[in-house]
């Protein structure tokens, strides 16, 4: 069992969709807590509507009280309020790993976290993060580095913030290849490369970041579970396709027939 925290999206490419269908194509038993409604499709985000903590709240410890989660994956929360209730909840299960992706805007840009939510994620869930996934961009704005920042300082800067692991992913780096890097507090644990594919993609970092949690959840260790996540979500970009008018969305279910 998973338990995801995560804005809707009407696509089902990213948000909370993308997490149920990330779970369930791994074998995890989805649970859920919705945070906001998006309204979007997949040429870009029109609007968020966030959802007051106590709702957020009241999910999780209702789900929680009746069903144990093996892991926790968060996305988008929509407020620094929301983010201080989720710390406050998942502060009563400190042994059970928690993957945050730190979703501060969609893939077209628009801002999905404003400075205040930034800080609260710093300041109340990364103390607490199993594993941090952001990507190059997300990486140094939540080190507080410069555009361009060397992205291991900002590793060392995120795991000083308490994050036991932090995989920093490059699609937003040049490059032929993307480069994912995963760190400790003792410095880079591994380095994968893989080819970068054509297109644009919507919700792979969703689906990276449930992988993560799900191969958790199964009981592997964190470098081995990083890597296995890595090699699902590639696949599911590489047998990703194009359902509208804008990016193209991963197929979880690439190896189904």
């Amino acid at each position: 069992m998973v338990l995801a925290f995560a804005a809707s999206d009407p696509t089902g490419g990213a948000g909370l969709q993308a997490d149920l269908l990330t779970l369930a194509s791994l074998g995890c038993h989805p649970l859920s807590v919705l945070t906001a409604v998006t309204a979007q499709d997949t040429s870009g985000v029109e609007g968020l509507l966030v959802l007051e903590p106590d709702w957020i709240a009241r999910q999780a410890r209702r789900v929680l009280a009746d069903i144990p989660a093996a892991a926790f994956k968060i996305g988008v929360l929509g407020s620094a309020r929301n983010a201080e209730a989720v710390a406050q909840i998942l502060g009563g299960h400190a042994r059970t790993p928690m993957v945050l992706d730190p979703v501060l805007a969609s893939a077209r840009g628009h801002p999905l976290s404003d400075g205040e939510t930034v800080q609260a994620l710093r300041s109340a869930l990364l103390p607490m993060t199993t594993v941090l996934t952001p990507n190059s961009l997300e990486a140094r704005r939540l080190a507080h580095a410069a555009p361009g920042a060397a992205l291991a300082d900002c590793a060392r800067a995120l795991t000083d913030l308490g994050c036991k692991y932090v995989l920093i992913t490059g699609t937003h780096e040049p490059g032929d290849q993307v480069v994912n890097t995963l760190y400790s507090a003792s410095g880079k644990l591994r380095e994968d490369r893989w080819p970068r594919l054509a297109g644009e993609y919507h919700g792979s970092g969703c689906t990276l970041a449930s992988a993560v949690a799900a191969f958790v959840a199964k009981g592997l260790a964190i470098e081995d579970a990083v890597r296995e996540a890595q090699v699902y979500t590639w696949k599911t970009l590489q047998a990703g396709f194009r359902p509208g008018h804008g990016q193209n969305l991963p197929n979880r279910f690439f190896g189904s027939k």
